[in-house]
């Protein structure tokens, strides 16, 4: 192999590290909620000014869609959001679910328990720290705080 061909294929191997090194968030995703909730409508269109295409499924048993999941026990929310390879459970902000994508940890998703105002789809301003976690089979540990 001449200098010339090396240096062409550790270009492109570097090209196409840099590309791959950080995914995109995907541009579908699947949203599980009861038909009555609105701010879980509010949160779809909140993903969707992001670009995101979201399906709302409003007749899914959505203790089942959790359970499928890996939504540990007590951190769950009004929604569950199939996004890629992840789960995304309840008014998770941007920045976390971006981060998730960035980083691709090796957990089934994040999630943010409750209904916290301020969230995307929730009326008000933040006024506490959000808590979000990760989860895989029922077990959730820290991801990231986000402060107001």
């Amino acid at each position: 192999m001449n200098r010339k061909t090396a240096s062409l294929w550790v270009s492109g191997a570097l090209l196409l590290g840099a590309t791959t090194a950080h995914a995109a968030m995907p541009d579908e995703a699947t949203l599980y909620k009861n038909p009555q909730c609105g701010c879980c409508d509010g949160y779809a269109r909140h993903l969707e000014a992001q670009g995101v295409d979201v399906t709302i499924v409003d007749d899914a048993e959505l203790g089942e869609i959790k359970q499928q999941a890996g939504i540990p026990h007590g951190l769950g929310s009004c929604h569950t959001i199939e996004i890629g390879e992840y789960w995304i459970e309840g008014h998770v902000p941007m920045a976390a679910v971006q981060a998730l994508f960035e980083q691709q940890p090796d957990v089934d998703g994040i999630g943010l328990a409750g209904m916290p105002i301020g969230t995307p789809g929730m009326p008000g301003p933040q006024s506490e720290p959000y808590d979000v976690y990760a989860f895989s089979d029922q077990q959730g540990e820290p991801f990231m705080t986000l402060e107001p």
